[in-house]
C-alpha cells in the first residue's frame, strides 16, 4: 500500500484537484474520528515565513501566566498544560490525524485555549482544516517554499487561506509592514488588529537589542505606552512579541499582563539558543533557513558586546529553492568572518551540488570559507577554529531530533553534539 501511494504521488501533480480532494477527505475523517475537538477550544492560529514557532510559544506563555489552561502545537513541541512533548514529526503542520488527536487530548485535559503553528503546505493540503480559529495571525512573508508554491503571489495567497477560515466573531492580526497587509485586510472578519506601524493599532519605538535580551517602548492607538522587556535577544524577537501581544489582546487579556508575562519568557529550544559549553567563546544554535533569517541572526550576534569574530556553519535543505543558496552564501560572508559550508538534509539531491551553490555566493574577500561535507566533522572543525571572544553559530539543524542522510535517518541533537565535541577538543 505504501509503495502504491508513493507511486501515485509521483504521477499525480501536487496541486491537482484529485490530490487536494484526498487531503481534504483525510482531514475531515480525522476531525470526525476525534469528535471535532476544535469546537470545544478557543484556537489561535499563526502562520508566516519566520518567527512562527517563537510567536506561538510566546502566546502560549502569556495565556498560561494569566491563568489560562492552554495547549500548543508547534514545529518543535506539543504542550498540554504543563506537559511538554517533542514534535518528533519535525513538521509544522503534521498529519491531520496527529493534529486532531492532539486537540482531543487538550480538550480531555481541560484546556480552554490552543495555539497552533500553521504552515503554507498545511493550509493548501487541508491538514489544518476544521481547527476553526478564533484569532488568525501572520508574522511576515518572504521568499520560501517556492519549489511548491512557484510564485510569491501564490505563496501569499496560500498563507491567506488561514484568514479565510475565520468565522463570525473572529479576529485577524496583521503585520502592517508586510506586503500582505492590503490583501489580507480585505478578507472578511469581525475585527482586524494591525501591528508594526504607527498608523496601526500597536507599534514599537526605541528598540534596543543586547546580549542579554531586547527592549522597546510599546505604543497603542488608544494612546498608551508601556515598556516591553524580553530576556531573548534580537530585534526580530521584539516583532514576534508584538504579534503575540496582539493575539492575546484580541482575547481580552490586558496589555500590562501580556508585557509582564513576556518578561519571563526564556525562548524556544533551537531558536537562537546559547549552548553552555564553558569555553572562552560563545556557541549558539538556530533553526536558520531563509536568507532574511540568516541576516537577522548574524546581525544580532555581531552586536553582542565583546564579540571579536563571528563564525558560522551552514548548509541547505535538499530539493527546496536552490535559487536562495547563493544568497545565503553571500549573506554569511557579509556578516561573518569564518564560514564552514556543510551538509543538511539533502532529500535525494546531490550533496556536492547543494554545497557548490552555497559556495558560489560567498564573497572570498570578506570571509575565510571552508567546505567540510560531514556535518559532525564540520562542527568539530569550526569549534576548533574558535578563539576567546568569538561567537559561533551552528545554523539550520537546531531543534530537530533526527537528520536524514544518504544511509537513512539518524538521531541528531546539534547542541549536545557541540558539547560532546568541545569536550574532546578542549578536555578539562
Amino acid at each position: 500500500m505504501n509503495s502504491l501511494l508513493r507511486s501515485l504521488k509521483k504521477i499525480v501533480p501536487e496541486r491537482s484537484l484529485l490530490r487536494l480532494a484526498w487531503h481534504n477527505a483525510k482531514a475531515f475523517c480525522a476531525a470526525l474520528r476525534y469528535g471535532f475537538p476544535a469546537l470545544k477550544l478557543i484556537i489561535i492560529g499563526v502562520t508566516g515565513t519566520d518567527g512562527k514557532t517563537t510567536t506561538v510559544s510566546m502566546i502560549a506563555h502569556i495565556l498560561k501566566l494569566t491563568g489560562k489552561k492552554v495547549g500548543m502545537v508547534s514545529t518543535t513541541s506539543f504542550c498540554i498544560g504543563d506537559v511538554v512533548e517533542l514534535n518528533v514529526t519535525q513538521k509544522t503542520s503534521m498529519s491531520p490525524f496527529i493534529l486532531q488527536k492532539m486537540l482531543r487530548r487538550m480538550v480531555n485535559a481541560g484546556c480552554a485555549f490552543a495555539v497552533i503553528e500553521v504552515s503554507s503546505h498545511g493550509l493548501v493540503q487541508g491538514r489544518v482544516n476544521h481547527i476553526f480559529p478564533r484569532v488568525a495571525a501572520i508574522t511576515n512573508t518572504a521568499e520560501e517554499h517556492l519549489d511548491y508554491h512557484k510564485t510569491m503571489e501564490q505563496y501569499r495567497r496560500d498563507k491567506g487561506k488561514l484568514f479565510h477560515m475565520l468565522r463570525g466573531g473572529n479576529i485577524k492580526v496583521l503585520n502592517g509592514n508586510d506586503p500582505t497587509l492590503d490583501e489580507y485586510r480585505s478578507i472578511p472578519s469581525d475585527e482586524t488588529i494591525i501591528y508594526g506601524m504607527t498608523s496601526g493599532n500597536y507599534w514599537l519605538t526605541d528598540e534596543v537589542a543586547t546580549a542579554l535580551g531586547s527592549r522597546a517602548l510599546l505604543h497603542t492607538d488608544l494612546g498608551g505606552c508601556v515598556e516591553l522587556e524580553l530576556s531573548v535577544p534580537g530585534f526580530f524577537n521584539l516583532q514576534n512579541a508584538l504579534c503575540a501581544i496582539c493575539c492575546a489582546s484580541a482575547l481580552q487579556i490586558p496589555l500590562d499582563e501580556c508585557v509582564q508575562a513576556l518578561a519571563s519568557f526564556k525562548g524556544v529550544s533551537g531558536r537562537l539558543e546559547e549552548i553552555e559549553t564553558g569555553a572562552t567563546f560563545r556557541v549558539f544554535i538556530d533553526f536558520t533557513v531563509t536568507p532574511q533569517a540568516y541576516e537577522r541572526v548574524l546581525s544580532t550576534l555581531r552586536t553582542i558586546p565583546g564579540c571579536k569574530r563571528v563564525l558560522v556553519l551552514f548548509g541547505s535543505c535538499g530539493n527546496r529553492m536552490p535559487e536562495k543558496r547563493p544568497l545565503i552564501g553571500k549573506i554569511c560572508s557579509d556578516h561573518a568572518d569564518v564560514l564552514v559550508v556543510t551538509s543538511d538534509e539533502t532529500y535525494g539531491e546531490p550533496h556536492e551540488k547543494i554545497m557548490d551553490e552555497l559556495w558560489s555566493g560567498i564573497d572570498q574577500n570578506n570571509a575565510v570559507a571552508f567546505k567540510v561535507p560531514d556535518r559532525r566533522e564540520a562542527i568539530e572543525f569550526i569549534l576548533a577554529q574558535a578563539m576567546e571572544g568569538d561567537i559561533v553559530l551552528l545554523a539550520g539543524m537546531a531543534g530537530v531530533t533526527t537528520m536524514m542522510t544518504a544511509n537513512g535517518q539518524i538521531p541528531w541533537n546539534e547542541g549536545e553534539i557541540a558539547k560532546e565535541l568541545l569536550r574532546s577538543i578542549h578536555p578539562s
